[in-house]
């Protein structure tokens, strides 16, 4: 099952690929100069801020977090490089690893501050060990939806305040992707109640692991491609991924069969595609452009592939696997709320620049929350009574 939903999306990504004339032209990023590219050597041949300009010949790597060709994650890291090759005529080439390949996928920041690898491609609660700060720019519990993440990070000062952040390490943050609002997760037992949730071990990353703990569960930190493994020899009771499609690639309906949402710990996961600070520095205008609009458009392609994907594999989970489709009680999700809030609050005490990302996203989100309530929330609601 997980070959066959690689190489759906791999087909996928043939038929959809977009043009490299298309892309320049919608991004704005044409110039009226020509592009004028180096020698073989690589040496420099115009400023590096000169417009319209490759300074030089490039060959990059990029580490992510994700299983080899994994729907969606590591299909869209690979896209992204494709995306910046095209863009560039071919002059900037980068090879993709995967998780284990060159380093180990919670090792990948380090390898790109370090500057043993290029750039990476992952979610940035991976780092939560070096500042709090970062859950903020890949989801927090009860935080925001793609479009409200992606609202605050382009247009709210989220943008500012990553890349402050992020500089503190050698890295330069952009987006590179959204999965969108994620499951509850796959548990062996009903969830009923909060007492359901005591000694349960869990796989789940970020805040929302805190959240667990703080509500009697243990949370446990696995790589992607380290979940069937633990589930199906029951080192973990439950596992939340990302969502139907890969969670269908992954084959967990074959180990457990209770599915339940909402996934409150990840409304709308954003990842981060990082780059080397000394590398960027090194760019040209140009080929900042091109690397800025490359993840903008994988970006809004990735959150756009897991909706129309997502909605198809639920489908066959349900249909054609037996998967019980559940969803938490009323009861249980005002308890995670209020705990969330606490985690958050609790997260942001940790150093000034957490608080100062906090009160930003803090911020945002009201603002989303406010104006959600009379457009896509109050469509839903209405939309909802005509389907009834």
């Amino acid at each position: 099952m997980k070959n066959r939903a690689a190489a759906d999306a791999n087909k996928n990504t043939k038929t959809t690929r977009i043009s490299r004339r298309n892309l320049l032209r919608g991004a704005g990023i044409v110039g009226a100069a020509a592009m004028v590219t180096a020698c073989d050597s690589g040496a420099d041949t115009a400023p590096k801020d000169a417009p319209g300009i490759l300074s030089k010949k490039r060959s990059l790597k990029m580490v992510t977090s994700w299983p080899k060709n994994f729907p969606g994650t590591g299909t869209g890291a690979e896209r992204l490089a494709r995306r910046i090759e095209e863009l560039s005529d071919g002059q900037i080439k980068i090879k993709v690893y995967a998780a284990g390949e060159l380093v180990g996928g919670f090792e990948s920041f380090d390898a790109v501050s370090q500057g043993k690898a290029d750039m990476y491609h992952a979610a940035e609660y991976y780092w939560q060990g070096k500042s709090p700060a970062f859950n903020f720019f890949a989801a927090v519990p009860m935080g925001m939806t793609a479009n409200e993440m992606t609202a605050w990070i382009r247009f709210g000062g989220g943008q500012e305040l990553w890349d402050e952040l992020s500089s503190q390490f050698n890295v330069k943050p952009l987006l590179g992707g959204n999965t969108g609002t994620q499951m509850g997760g796959w548990f062996q037992t009903d969830i009923n109640t909060l007492e359901d949730f005591q000694g349960l071990r869990i796989r789940m990353p970020g805040l929302g692991g805190e959240v667990m703990r703080r509500v009697g569960a243990t949370p446990v930190t696995k790589a992607g491609g380290e979940i069937f493994q633990a589930l199906s020899q029951g080192n973990i009771d439950a596992t939340e991924w990302i969502g139907p499609w890969n969670d269908l690639a992954f084959g967990f309906h074959t180990i457990v069969k209770k599915y339940y949402y909402p996934g409150i710990h990840e409304p709308g996961t954003a990842l981060g595609f990082g780059t080397n600070l000394d590398l960027w520095n090194s760019l040209s205008a140009k080929e900042r452009n091109i690397f800025e609009n490359a993840a903008m458009a994988e970006n809004d392609y990735m959150y756009s592939e897991f909706n129309a994907n997502n909605a198809r594999a639920l489908d066959t989970l349900i249909n054609e696997h037996g998967v019980q489709l559940n969803r938490f009680s009323d009861e249980i999700l005002q308890k995670l709320a209020i705990v969330s809030a606490e985690v958050v609050a609790d997260a942001a005490k940790a150093d000034d620049l957490t608080k100062r990302v906090f009160d930003s996203f803090m911020e945002a989100r009201r603002g989303s929350i406010r104006w959600g309530r009379i457009s896509e929330q109050a469509f839903m609601h209405a939309r909802s009574l005509a389907e009834a």
